[in-house]
Parts: C-alpha cells; sequence; structure tokens
C-alpha cells in the first residue's frame, strides 16, 4: 500500500469515526427524546385518587321529625347507583340549564351498579364510600349518576328502598316503602362547608352524591310556608295508608291509594332527593 492509499485510508476513518460520535451525541441529547420522557413521567406524577361518597346527611343516620310531627327513623335505607362519572368543566356547570356537559376529563367512578345503604353506621358516621378509581388531577366539578333498580334483597327491584320506624302522639308505624323510579341524574359543583372533587397529585379527592330525604317529608324545624314543607308530601299520608301499625307498599301501591295531588308530591319529591351537598342536580333530557 503506497502513501497515498494509507491516507485516504486513515481519513476515511476519521470521518466515521467523527460520524458515529456526532450520531451518538445527538441521539443522547434529542429534544424529541427528552420531551417523552419528562411527559411520561409529568403524567405519572399529576395523578391521585377520587373517592366516590353517598351521604343520607344527618336525617337518615340521625332520624328527623316530619313537617306533619312524625318521628322518623330508619333501619335501613338502600339506593342503588349506576354508572357514576365525575367531569371537569372549564366553566362552572349548572344542571338547570339543560345544557349537555362539555368536560375537559373525564372518569368513571363507577361501572355497573352497586346498592349501598345510607343509613349504614353511627348517628355520626361518615358517608358510606362507594368506590374509589385513578383519576388526573382537576377540580371535577360536574358529575352524572343513575338510580336503578336493584339485584339482590332486600331491594331487589327497587332504586330507593327505606325501611322504617314512624312515631307520633304514642302510635307507632313500622314501614317498609319501595320506589322503583329509574332516572339519569346530572349534577354541579359540590356546595357545603369544604369544596370537594379536588384531586391534586399524590393525594385522594371526594366526589358526593347527597340525598336529601327531607324534600320527601319535610321538616318540622322549618317553617311551615318554607317552600320546602310546601313542596314535601310529609308522612301523615303515608300513616293513613297503615294497617294494624305497619306500610309496606311499593310504588305501584301509592299510585293507587295516594290522592292524584299527593302521588303528584311524592313524585316530585322523588325526582328532586339527589343534590351534590346543597348543588344542586337534574334529571338528565332524555
Amino acid at each position: 500500500m503506497n502513501k497515498f492509499s494509507i491516507l485516504i485510508a486513515i481519513t476515511q476513518c476519521l470521518a466515521f469515526g467523527a460520524i458515529a460520535i456526532a450520531s451518538s451525541w445527538l441521539s443522547s441529547c434529542s429534544p424529541s427524546t427528552n420531551l417523552n420522557k419528562n411527559e411520561t413521567e409529568a403524567v405519572a406524577a399529576e395523578t391521585g385518587m377520587l373517592t366516590l361518597v353517598a351521604n343520607g346527611e344527618d336525617f337518615v343516620r340521625q332520624g328527623f321529625v316530619s313537617k306533619d310531627g312524625w318521628q322518623i327513623n330508619f333501619n335501613h335505607l338502600y339506593v342503588t347507583l349506576a354508572d357514576v362519572k365525575a367531569y371537569v368543566t372549564e366553566a362552572p356547570f349548572d344542571p338547570e340549564t339543560k345544557q349537555e356537559i362539555k368536560p375537559q376529563e373525564e372518569v368513571v367512578l363507577l361501572e355497573g351498579n352497586k346498592t349501598v345503604d345510607l343509613a349504614e353506621g353511627e348517628a355520626e358516621a361518615e358517608p358510606i364510600v362507594v368506590n374509589q378509581t385513578e383519576a388526573p388531577v382537576g377540580t371535577y366539578n360536574a358529575s352524572s349518576w343513575k338510580l336503578v333498580p336493584a339485584q339482590d334483597a332486600p331491594a331487589s327491584g327497587q332504586t330507593i328502598y327505606m325501611d322504617g320506624i314512624a312515631e307520633k302522639d304514642g302510635q307507632t308505624i313500622n314501614f317498609l316503602i319501595g320506589v322503583n323510579y329509574p332516572v339519569e341524574y346530572v349534577c354541579g359543583e359540590f356546595v357545603g362547608e369544604e369544596r370537594k372533587g379536588i384531586v391534586q397529585p399524590d393525594a385522594t379527592g371526594e366526589l358526593e352524591t347527597t340525598f336529601h330525604f327531607d324534600h320527601l317529608f319535610g321538616d318540622q324545624s322549618a317553617s311551615a310556608t318554607d317552600v320546602l314543607n310546601q313542596e314535601a308530601l310529609g308522612f301523615q299520608p303515608l300513616a293513613e295508608l297503615a294497617t294494624a301499625g305497619k306500610l309496606e307498599v311499593d310504588q305501584s301501591q301509592l299510585q293507587e291509594r295516594l290522592s292524584p295531588d299527593n302521588y303528584q308530591k311524592w313524585q316530585n319529591a322523588i325526582a328532586g332527593l339527589a343534590h351534590v351537598g346543597e348543588g344542586h342536580c337534574a334529571i338528565k333530557s332524555q
């Protein structure tokens, strides 16, 4: 090999080495590679947990006096929730506008259905935990959920099943009241003493489904002219259906035995049970 050939070979080797080094350097410093890695780490960090709870409030856990003077205590109060979803929306969602929810983020909190007893636990018990799931960080300020018929006894076939005792002036009525009213609600942001629905990185937020049974029976501690008591059925119309201190009825029997006006009040109250704390829900338009 002459000197000229040797020089060419050395030049080629140096060039190849430079290309290999440059390629390696570009690969290790590629903005695309670092960006993907950083994005993955950020996504992994920006999640927390979201817990779904159901709350019958003090009316269910501690008992209360209806607008017409009946002391009501629940042994069990079953509701069957289904297809619960939580949403992050850019603007606050008002369910009373009847507009569709336009989510930036959507999390399924409960697939299928689950029956819970709102009266479970002591008088000061926390709301019932229904389910928990991982969720992206955000403020979940809207939700949707259904009430569906339970699949198992004792609430089988009923969306709401009330087992309790009502007392007034020495009279006691043991009642079992079944409601079969499948419905889907859309709800805005939780309203209460503290904000809920907030998910922070590696922390747990809470989304609440709240049931206001004072809307059905009224509340003696409120004025008789209060809108709540004006619209509530009370317990007296139900007490008049009892026999020998027992009342066991379902929705079809209530429709037959209540006056048309009282049955309409019953239906309106059942439809309006759902809240998020004191925040409003509306029945989803079909």
